[in-house]
């Protein structure tokens, strides 16, 4: 296969596995959206989704949130792991979010970016899924997966977000990266990986990859 066949391999075997992706962070709107992102990083989302429920009862909005005091906000958010640094970024960017937006979470790439704790993966995240802009956030199972399936060199997530932008069509960015991350988990997983079980790496992964 070329690489536009390898392309059109995954769209297609993705669209009829995952017809329907549903996002995998509760969240009622763009705040609570960003706030589980953010919660995110380094913990799995099964985690977020039993900690946020308990958040957002005392805040889910940034006026009540900086009501709560950082130790406040870490204490709820302490089993999400990096609770010293989550807490603190999730007071700022919410006073932020006051001072300088009114309360609403910027509909902005670069915005989104100058936030405490917001990178470059999280703001795509939120311009995808809460915004419906879109964009290719990668993480590690994304990352992991155009490399198996030589569609990167798999240096770097920069890299990999570079050539998945260019390799897929721009319209379908939103739903297709959330299609390889549930791809990820249920057939490609870093660990106890199960060849036989992944069809889209069994046939158009990198030989390096299929030894």
């Amino acid at each position: 296969m070329n690489k536009q066949e390898k392309v059109e391999f995954v769209i297609d075997t993705l669209e009829q596995i995952y017809p329907v992706v549903p996002i995998p962070l509760d969240h009622t709107d763009e705040y609570t959206l960003l706030i589980a992102v953010l919660l995110s990083a380094q913990c799995t989302d099964e985690r977020v989704n039993k900690i946020t429920p308990l958040l957002f009862e005392r805040a889910d909005n940034p006026f009540d949130m900086v009501k709560l005091s950082v130790d406040e906000i870490r204490e709820i958010i302490k089993p999400c792991g990096l609770s010293p640094r989550k807490s603190k970024a999730i007071y700022n960017l919410s006073q932020i979010l006051i001072d300088k937006y009114g309360g609403e979470v910027p509909a902005n790439m670069e915005l989104l970016e100058e936030l405490p704790g917001v990178g470059h993966k999280t703001a795509s995240v939120v311009m995808s899924q809460a915004f419906g802009e879109p964009a290719f956030p990668v993480d590690t199972h994304i990352h992991r997966l155009i490399y198996r399936w030589g569609l990167s060199n798999g240096k770097n997530v920069e890299q990999t977000e570079k050539d998945c932008k260019r390799l897929f069509p721009k319209e379908i960015w939103n739903k297709l990266h959330l299609q390889i991350i549930f791809y990820g988990r249920e057939y490609s997983p870093a660990r106890g990986w199960d060849l036989s079980r992944d069809i889209i790496t069994s046939t158009i992964g990198r030989k390096s990859v299929l030894k």
